[in-house]
């Protein structure tokens, strides 16, 4: 049997805290794959002194993404770039469209996985500003394949300023009393990278299937390269 191919991967980070839970969900589900990382923690911080997605955060993404492909390294050249900061949609769409290359906005594979398991859906968050575009988000991606779903959103309050300070603990119990606010859901979505540390404890918490974004995110890249690589196979 052919060995697992070794794609260098691209993983751009607008949280510090998204690194390590990206890097946790490819040692678990593609070791193989050789990733880098590009972080800009000033992107959040302006985010959320605007208030809105300015142009100048827009073109920070492209930047990124142009630098992120421009460079090969051991493994090549990149072959595909996974987003890890929820709340930049807009900026990761833009990057999507001008790359021949998969480009993972970080939520979208799990929000294909929830569509999957019902139509009341809940999307926990710990940074304010993902909550309503990651809402929206999920009810565009229902729309455009002919569903309708209830979107519930919370924000754990004081968790990711306990993460920061280094309190992982108080992190995961926040969220997991936030998860119990939802009331009747069919699914809940761990909205940030930076959440899927808190899995377990809120899996104790409730009662439904909680899926995280960065397994469900490598998951699906590595599918998608996968199949890119048999479709080549196919034509040669």
């Amino acid at each position: 049997m052919p060995s697992e191919p070794t794609p260098r991967i691209a993983l751009i980070h607008a949280l510090e805290e998204s690194v390590l839970p990206a890097r946790a969900a490819f040692a678990a589900h593609w070791p193989q794959a050789r990733c880098f990382d590009l972080l800009d923690s000033s992107l959040a911080v302006d985010l959320a002194d605007a208030g809105r997605l300015e142009e100048d955060m827009m073109q920070r993404f492209q930047d990124l993404a142009h630098y992120a492909t421009r460079h090969p390294g051991k493994g090549g050249h990149t072959r595909a770039i996974l987003f890890t900061c929820s709340a930049f949609g807009p900026a990761i769409d833009a990057v999507k469209a001008r790359l021949p290359m998969p480009v993972l906005r970080p939520n979208e594979a799990a929000f294909e996985q929830a569509l999957e398991l019902g139509t009341t859906l809940g999307i926990l968050v710990t940074f304010d500003p993902s909550r309503e575009s990651l809402a929206a988000e999920l009810q565009a991606l229902a729309a455009a394949r002919g569903r309708r779903v209830t979107v519930k959103t919370r924000v754990a309050d004081g968790a990711l300023a306990a993460l920061k300070a280094g309190d992982t603990a108080a992190h995961d119990r926040l969220a997991a009393e936030a998860s119990r606010d939802f009331g009747p859901v069919d699914a809940l979505i761990l909205g940030q990278f930076s959440l899927a540390r808190a899995a377990e404890e809120v899996r104790r918490a409730v009662a439904v299937p909680v899926l995280t974004t960065p397994d469900c995110a490598v998951r699906a890249l590595r599918n998608r390269l996968a199949q890119r690589g048999l479709e080549s196979a196919s034509r040669s």
